[in-house]
């Protein structure tokens, strides 16, 4: 499924704005797979959650390839240990040694394609934008804090949970890195049909409804909104990667004639 925003007159720097989902969050890498494929240019990649983590990948100049095998061998124990506290049920401890593996670079600055990261600050209430200098791996860690399973990530003083608590998808921070068109991707809500399990996905299925009633916040920033069908797959679901990539690629594919009229370039 695809929503366009109506034409803007703009030079052709395209942005990608990629939003959470957890391991629905493999299927931006069907989308990676479809640019590079029609060598559309990327000027700038910005992400939260596990959109953030697919951003940082990619940027650091891991392929997409090499991001989707790692990725679909993930176990959640790979990013997470489990350990009860009045602040949550895990730390993200372990995801630094899984970002060393993932990331070609460790440092905004060392980045191929400039890379934003948005997460959330607890005290304030308010988004907080990591574009560097400096590591990237503690503001991943900040940005997929996911309130109630992961503890706040504190950082310089600050604690800091899920981006995606505050802005689902950072369309608006892909404009704000200089991109004149955006191209944002977003995982589907669950529909009517879907039955919770546990507690974790109670608390998902919860913030994606308040996150749904503040859509327009980012759309309005967006040119084009893809949404791969992964809404029948599990919240955890890493062994579906290839099923996640495939809806990513054709989410991507029926974009693709508004993408090339930016650009000027036809189909092959």
């Amino acid at each position: 499924m695809v929503f366009v925003k109506p034409e803007a007159s703009a030079l052709p720097r395209i942005g990608l704005a990629l939003g959470g989902g957890f391991a629905h969050g493999i299927a931006h890498l069907g989308i990676l797979r479809v640019l590079e494929r029609e060598k559309i240019p990327i000027h700038c990649i910005a992400g939260v959650s596990a959109g953030a983590i697919v951003a940082a990948a990619y940027a650091s100049g891991a392929t997409t390839d090499e991001i989707a095998a790692i990725g679909g061998a993930m176990r959640f124990t790979d990013v997470a240990g489990w350990g009860i506290s009045k602040m949550g049920f895990a730390s993200s401890d372990r995801m630094v040694a899984f970002l060393r593996r993932l990331m070609k670079k460790s440092r905004f600055e060392e980045m191929r394609i400039p890379l934003g990261i948005v997460a959330t600050d607890l005290r304030a209430g308010k988004p907080v934008t990591f574009c560097g200098p400096g590591e990237v791996a503690p503001a991943i860690r900040a940005s997929c804090s996911y309130p109630g399973l992961f503890r706040p990530f504190e950082l310089d003083g600050r604690l800091y949970v899920d981006g995606a608590i505050t802005i689902e998808v950072p369309a608006q921070l892909a404009r704000t890195m200089g991109a004149t068109r955006v191209i944002a991707s977003a995982m589907p809500n669950e529909n009517e049909t879907w039955e919770p399990h546990n507690m974790f996905q109670v608390v998902s299925r919860s913030f994606q409804i308040l996150m749904s009633e503040n859509e327009e916040s980012w759309r309005k920033y967006s040119d084009v909104v893809l949404t791969p069908d992964v809404a029948a797959i599990p919240w955890d679901g890493f062994a579906n990667s290839q099923r996640m990539v495939e809806a990513g690629e054709l989410a991507a594919e029926e974009a693709l004639p508004r993408i090339r009229q930016w650009i000027g370039t036809k189909a092959r």
